[in-house]
């Protein structure tokens, strides 16, 4: 049986100081002032074109990415979380996070963003060497990455994600060990720990570094994932690592198949309509000057597409975000997300036990991948497709 899932908000904020050569993200380098006010007034009319797609749920999580979003300052966010509250509720226990560029923090934003209702950091430090930061063509230094952790603590927020890369070029199993010691040191509440990836439409596609080879690679994750562990980072997720407690519930959120609005340039959402009993996917227009130029009072002007999934594509669309997960999810919802009955997948799933992908549904009652499955998570999901 159908049901609707929590709801959670991503807001976009597409401007950055300078575009990685790694990042595919829509990303635009700032080249004057950032039109602010403006911005957030389109916001504040792409979200009352979606207001209708909460169907009386509360938001709750935002994550707000980018691009830099600490490039708009804290009277922009307060202005911003006003105007949406005045559409939609805010759960009493909500997380809102920011992510945040070492190369581009002020102290005193960090206290004023924390004044106006964000209550949890994400900070891309990618590396505590300066030469694989510059590698990585990013604009600070592993001395800045430090201060701006210890300037967001001393701000009080207590709930610090740290985003870390590795198998990055020329780097060995102790460079990485050593990024993620330093990382521990800092005692964050989390951390995102996740292999460079070479993606088409960047720089690194064209013109590629050379990357360790996999069994350096293999040497790193074996290494690094031992390491977190006996900080007390458990990991929950594929790149995903928390102290007890810490889990990111905006991430979760998307992991167990949950609906988000997105708005912003470029910003993608997923939802679900019960009335009809679909769910689809939706995006917005990309280029921030297309997107500020929307004529934002006619119905869905800001979106640039929408599909509906076909109930031939639910079952891999669930399975590539919940299998995610190393403890997986309760078969029941499987159900309540897709509206399908879990018996409709049973060949599937007996398929995937037999391959030993899948835990035995029989004694664990939930969809877990095994670690084998988690190891092969591609070859798991081509099952479901």
């Amino acid at each position: 049986m159908l049901k609707l899932p929590p709801l959670s908000l991503y807001i976009h904020v597409p401007w950055c100081v300078k575009k990685c050569p790694y990042c595919d993200f829509n990303s635009h380098r700032a080249t004057g002032d950032i039109p602010e006010e403006a911005y957030v007034n389109a916001l504040l009319h792409d979200f009352q074109n979606e207001v209708e797609s909460t169907q009386g749920r509360s938001i709750r999580s935002i994550f707000i990415g980018g691009g830099t979003p600490s490039l708009l300052t804290a009277n922009a966010y307060q202005r911003l979380f006003k105007g949406l509250q005045a559409q939609v509720k805010f759960s009493d226990d909500i997380e809102i996070t920011m992510e945040a560029n070492p190369g581009t923090y002020e102290h005193d934003r960090f206290q004023a963003y924390l004044d106006v209702g964000v209550n949890r950091f994400s900070l891309g430090v990618q590396s505590f060497q300066d030469d694989k930061l510059a590698a990585l063509g990013r604009i600070h230094c592993a001395d800045e990455a430090r201060q701006a952790v210890a300037s967001i603590t001393s701000s009080g927020f207590n709930n610090i994600n740290i985003d870390l890369m590795h198998g990055l070029p020329g780097q060995s199993p102790d460079d990485a060990l050593y990024d993620l010691k330093q990382a521990i040191d800092l005692q964050p509440a989390h951390i995102s720990w996740y292999q460079l990836t070479i993606e088409p439409n960047t720089v690194f596609y064209s013109k590629t570094p050379v990357l360790p080879p996999d069994d350096t690679l293999w040497d790193i994750q074996e290494a690094g994932q031992a390491l977190l562990a006996s900080a007390g980072f458990k990991q929950y997720e594929i790149s995903a690592y928390s102290q007890p407690g810490r889990r990111s519930k905006h991430n979760l959120n998307y992991w167990q198949f949950g609906d988000y609005i997105g708005i912003g340039a470029g910003a993608h959402g997923k939802l679900t309509n019960l009335s009809t009993g679909q769910i689809y996917r939706n995006w917005k227009t990309r280029m921030p000057a297309d997107y500020l130029a929307a004529d934002n009072y006619i119905s869905h002007a800001f979106e640039a597409g929408r599909r509906v999934l076909e109930v031939d594509e639910l079952p891999v669309e669930f399975m590539m975000n919940v299998l995610r997960l190393h403890d997986g999810v309760d078969t029941q919802l499987y159900g309540e997300r897709t509206g399908q009955a879990l018996e409709r997948i049973d060949q599937k799933l007996k398929l995937a036990q037999q391959k030993g992908f899948l835990e035995p549904l029989a004694s664990v009652n939930r969809l877990k991948p095994t670690p084998t499955g988690r190891l092969f998570l591609n070859d798991l999901l081509e099952l479901f497709a």
